[in-house]
């Protein structure tokens, strides 16, 4: 189950990808490290976390790649005794995004590997055209109310 989503366009390919590659926990975030949703954690220090790591491990396996292969690393793998981790990078018309999940015995690399490849196409025909940033003007009293704003912050007549 989803625990946790920003948009509700991601909700139903991660759900997709967790059941059909029986992944324990799946974490989809933006590369700066913010998390965009969530499945398998129960708190919220552990995604804080695992969302940081994530997009650290993200970036520097990217630059490590360049200078061996030319172009970043792909989807990284660690198997461990219990549980294995399988981080790789998706695109959108929104951006990048990263997916970060978390398998046992239940599953294995290949068809962590064979269903991510069905999410990356799920996710990007889901997002929606990114929306246009509004365009900023200054008030022509910004300067006025800026000064005053901060004289009433620092208590200052």
């Amino acid at each position: 189950m989803i625990k946790a989503s920003v948009e509700p366009w991601i909700e139903a390919p991660l759900k997709r990808f967790v059941d059909d590659a029986g992944v324990v926990l799946a974490l989809l975030l933006h590369p700066t490290g913010q998390v965009q949703a969530q499945h398998g954690f129960t708190r919220a220090v552990d995604i804080m976390s695992a969302c940081a790591l994530a997009a650290a491990i993200h970036v520097s396996s990217a630059e490590l790649g360049r200078p061996l292969d030319g172009k970043p690393f792909g989807g990284l793998h660690h198997a461990g005794k219990e549980r294995q981790v399988f981080l790789a990078e998706t695109q959108t018309q929104r951006g990048p995004y990263i997916l970060l999940t978390v398998f046992d015995h239940e599953s294995s690399l290949g068809l962590v590997q064979l269903y991510f490849d069905e999410f990356r196409a799920n996710l990007a025909g889901a997002a929606p055209a990114p929306v246009a940033a509004p365009k900023v003007t200054l008030n022509e009293d910004f300067e006025k109310e800026l000064n005053s704003n901060l004289n009433a912050l620092f208590g200052r007549p």
